[in-house]
């Protein structure tokens, strides 16, 4: 039987090792973290037999509890989604109009419109449908093609613009004029159309080019016609710019942007929710 060694200086067995002349005591470990150790190992063999914990060859051992991060999360949802329906189904059954006159059911509506609006729009008009360059209008001022009313909004957002896969789309296009008039007809033009908002000297030419060819859509002052899609020329609000250059560019080769319908991608409760929150953004009529 080997003899137990004891440090003289510490008066502490030692473990019997020694490393280059350094030796090592065998001091026990304090009462309090052996205490804390064994009631760890109790806690988890406890935990292994109530709670689901060691995987099996098909499934896992479920514990006694039956407990499941899952089905909890389930039950969050449905209790969630129940609460959710209590207002969807009055957003549902109630005109996108009348939705404004009830000031409880308009936040609702907004909110959710909002996480719609962000999840769908935003890729095209921008966070808060302040818009983007390149034909993808700005939602948050007074400046509406097909019309700022809810109820206006609400059908542009059901069936889009310009598609080809609903026959209820809004329908507007802008003649190619840059077959129909000579250079110098539509930079005369392109003058007077500036003029109407307050940009440049208007000239004689361009104005009778514009009651000839333009007024018919875009009324005898360019004010424009929502029944028709086609803008309003006087605000100095512009899709494609408002140089000279960009002006030519869209009379001589009009471009004309396209928008899906959203009738078959989004529920009717959920276009309602994004019509409301588009109207809330500061520019509907």
């Amino acid at each position: 039987m080997a003899t137990k060694e004891v440090d003289t200086l510490s008066g502490t067995e030692t473990t019997g090792h020694e490393w280059d002349g350094i030796k090592e005591l065998n001091t026990p470990l304090p009462s309090w973290w052996l205490w804390v150790f064994y009631i760890c190992i109790a806690w988890a063999i406890g935990y292994s037999i109530f709670y689901p914990s060691w995987p099996w060859l098909s499934g896992y051992a479920k514990g006694v509890l039956g407990y499941s991060t899952r089905k909890e999360f389930n039950q969050q949802m449905a209790a969630l989604e129940q609460e959710r329906s209590v207002w969807s189904d009055k957003i549902t059954a109630t005109p996108v109009a009348q939705i404004l006159d009830d000031p409880d059911l308009t936040t609702i509506a907004t909110a959710g419109g909002r996480v719609i609006f962000a999840n769908n729009c935003a890729p095209c008009h921008g966070t808060a449908g302040v818009g983007r360059p390149g034909g993808f209008p700005t939602l948050v001022d007074d400046d509406w093609i097909w019309g700022g009313s809810i109820n206006a909004i609400y059908t542009t957002i059901q069936h889009g613009i310009r598609n080809t896969t609903d026959a209820e789309a809004r329908i507007s296009q802008m003649p190619v004029f840059g077959e129909i008039l000579k250079r110098d007809e539509i930079s005369a033009l392109a003058d007077h159309v500036l003029s109407l908002s307050g940009h440049g000297a208007d000239n004689a030419t361009g104005a009778k080019l514009f009651a000839d060819n333009c007024a018919v859509c875009h009324g005898e002052f360019g004010k424009g016609n929502q029944d028709l899609g086609a803008p309003n020329l006087t605000d100095q609000i512009w899709l494609y710019g408002d140089s000279k250059a960009a002006i030519v560019a869209q009379i001589t080769n009009p471009r004309q942007g396209v928008m899906p319908a959203w009738h078959g991608r989004l529920s009717d409760t959920e276009i309602k929710q994004a019509a409301i929150y588009v109207h809330s953004l500061g520019g509907g009529e």
